[in-house]
C-alpha cells in the first residue's frame, strides 16, 4: 500500500495571497491516456492516485496499458475503482480533466477540445511556434507543471523530475566518457583507480539538478566544479556534498568563466534553469573547440532550449551524437529511463493538485491561488502566461492575463456554459 503524508508549514516572510474558493465542488471524469512519446514509460496517475481522486466523487478512466511500463498492471486501476478505455480518443472524449506527463504531441492535439483541462509538462518558452500556435488554437486549458510555484518561489512539480534527471545525467556522462559501444570519448573512468587521473566534472548550476548531477559524480570518485550565481546554492553544497566537490561563484557563468573551466572539463552538465523562458546560451559552438577531444556534455536544460549551442533534442533509444569531437547527450525526457522512480516522485507531488483540479477547476484555482496562477499557460485561444507570452511576442499569439481569463471562465461556469459536454 501506498501512504501518503502532507506536510504543509507556515514559511517565514510574505506569502503569495490566496483566498478561498467560493466555487462549489464539483464532480468530473480524469482521463489518464497512456503517454506515446518515444521511450516514455511514465503515467501521471498511479493506482493510489486513482483510488483517492474516485474516493472524492470523480471518475478516473485509464487507457488500458498506461501504467504497465511503472509497473502499475491494469488490474491494480480496476481495483482502485477506475475504469479503463482502449484507446487515448475515448480518454480524451470522456474525460474533462487529462492528467499526462509529457506535452501532447500532434495525434493528442488533435484529441483536444475547448475547455479541456490539460494538465502535464509543456516547457512552451523551449518550443516551437508553429506548436504552440497550435495547441493555443485547440481552445483547451494548458496547465504546466513546471510553472506551478509554491510558497516558497519554489517549483515543487518540476523538482523531483530535476532529481532524476540530475542523479542521471552524471550516470550517462560516465558511460559516454567510455570507449565502447560505438561512444567517442575519452576512454576515461571518470573516478579513476590508483595511480591514474580522476575525470573532471563542471556543472553549470547549482539548482536541484546541478546539486544532484554533483552528488553522484563525486560519489563516482569524479573531481568536480560547479558554477553558479546564489550564494545560498553554494553554502548548501558547503553543508551537504563531499570535499571533491567545489563550489565557484559565477555572476554570469560567461565567456570568462567558460574559458577558465572548459579546457580542464572532462564532462559538462548544463543544469540552468529560468522558470518560464528560454534556457540562456552559456556554451558556444566556438567554445567546444576549448575542450578536450572526447569530453562529454549533458544538456540536461535541452527541454527549455538548451544552453549549448549545439545542443538538439535526442531520444532514449538515440541519445547521443558528436559535434566538432565532442559527445552531446540531449534526452528530452531524461526520467522516462526509470518510469517505476519517477512516476513514484511526480505523483508524489502532482496528486494534490490533481485532486484541487478536479473538484475546483482550473478558474476557480487560478483565481484565488496565486501560487497555482502561473501554471496556466493558456485558455480560451489565449495565451496567460506573461513570460510565456514574452517569448512568443511578435509571433502573432494572443495574450490575455491569467487573472482576466479565470474571472471569465468562472462567470461563464456559474452561467452553466462553460463545462464542455464530452463528445458523443
Amino acid at each position: 500500500k501506498l501512504q501518503f503524508l502532507y506536510l504543509i508549514a507556515s514559511p517565514p516572510g510574505r506569502t503569495p495571497p490566496t483566498r478561498t474558493m467560493s466555487t462549489p465542488c464539483r464532480t468530473t471524469v480524469v482521463g489518464v491516456p497512456k503517454e506515446i512519446k518515444e521511450g516514455e514509460g511514465r503515467v501521471s496517475v498511479t493506482p493510489a492516485g486513482a483510488a483517492e481522486l474516485v474516493a472524492g466523487g470523480h471518475e478516473v478512466l485509464v487507457q488500458r496499458g498506461a501504467g504497465v511500463a511503472s509497473g502499475w498492471p491494469d488490474a491494480a486501476y480496476v481495483a482502485a475503482g477506475a475504469d479503463l478505455a482502449d484507446t487515448a480518443g475515448e480518454v480524451f472524449a470522456a474525460a474533462q480533466v487529462v492528467v499526462k506527463v509529457k506535452e501532447p504531441l500532434m495525434e493528442e492535439m488533435r484529441m483536444l477540445r475547448a475547455g479541456q483541462e490539460l494538465f502535464t509538462f509543456y516547457h512552451l518558452s523551449g518550443a516551437t511556434k508553429t506548436y504552440v500556435k497550435r495547441l493555443v488554437a485547440t481552445g483547451a486549458v494548458g496547465i504546466a507543471y513546471e510553472t506551478l510555484v509554491d510558497r516558497h518561489g519554489a517549483i515543487p512539480l518540476l523538482r523531483p523530475m530535476s532529481e532524476v534527471a540530475g542523479r542521471m545525467a552524471a550516470v550517462e556522462a560516465a558511460k559516454l566518457c567510455g570507449a565502447a559501444g560505438g561512444v567517442h570519448g575519452r576512454g576515461l573512468l571518470l573516478g579513476g583507480v590508483t595511480g591514474t587521473e580522476r575525470g573532471k566534472v563542471l556543472v553549470l548550476g547549482g539548482g536541484v539538478v546541478g546539486m544532484n548531477a554533483a552528488e553522484v559524480a563525486a560519489g563516482l570518485g569524479a573531481d568536480v566544479t560547479v558554477l553558479t550565481r546564489s550564494h545560498t546554492q553554494l553554502r548548501n553544497m558547503a553543508a551537504r556534498l563531499p570535499k571533491n566537490v567545489h563550489g565557484v561563484f559565477s555572476r554570469s557563468c560567461g565567456p570568462l568563466d567558460m574559458k577558465e573551466h572548459l579546457p580542464q572539463a572532462d564532462v559538462v552538465i548544463g543544469a540552468v534553469l529560468v522558470p518560464g523562458v528560454k534556457a540562456p546560451r552559456l556554451v558556444t559552438r566556438e567554445m567546444l573547440g576549448w575542450m578536450k577531444p572526447g569530453a562529454v556534455v549533458v544538456d540536461v536544460s535541452i527541454d527549455q532550449g538548451g544552453c549549448f549551442e549545439t545542443s538538439r533534442p535526442t531520444t532514449l533509444s538515440e541519445p547521443s551524437y558528436t559535434v566538432d569531437s565532442i559527445v552531446h547527450y540531449c534526452v528530452a525526457n531524461m526520467p522516462g529511463a526509470y518510469p517505476r522512480t519517477s512516476t513514484a516522485a511526480l505523483t508524489n507531488a502532482s496528486l494534490p493538485y490533481v485532486l484541487k483540479l478536479a473538484s475546483h477547476g482550473w478558474a476557480a484555482m487560478a483565481d484565488s491561488d496565486a501560487c497555482f496562477a502561473p501554471a496556466v499557460n493558456f485558455a480560451g485561444g489565449a495565451l496567460t502566461n506573461a513570460e510565456i507570452a514574452a517569448t512568443f511576442e511578435g509571433a502573432g499569439l494572443p495574450y490575455t492575463p491569467v487573472g482576466r481569463a479565470a474571472k471569465a471562465a468562472l462567470v461563464e461556469r456559474r452561467a452553466g456554459t462553460a463545462e464542455v459536454a464530452p463528445a458523443p
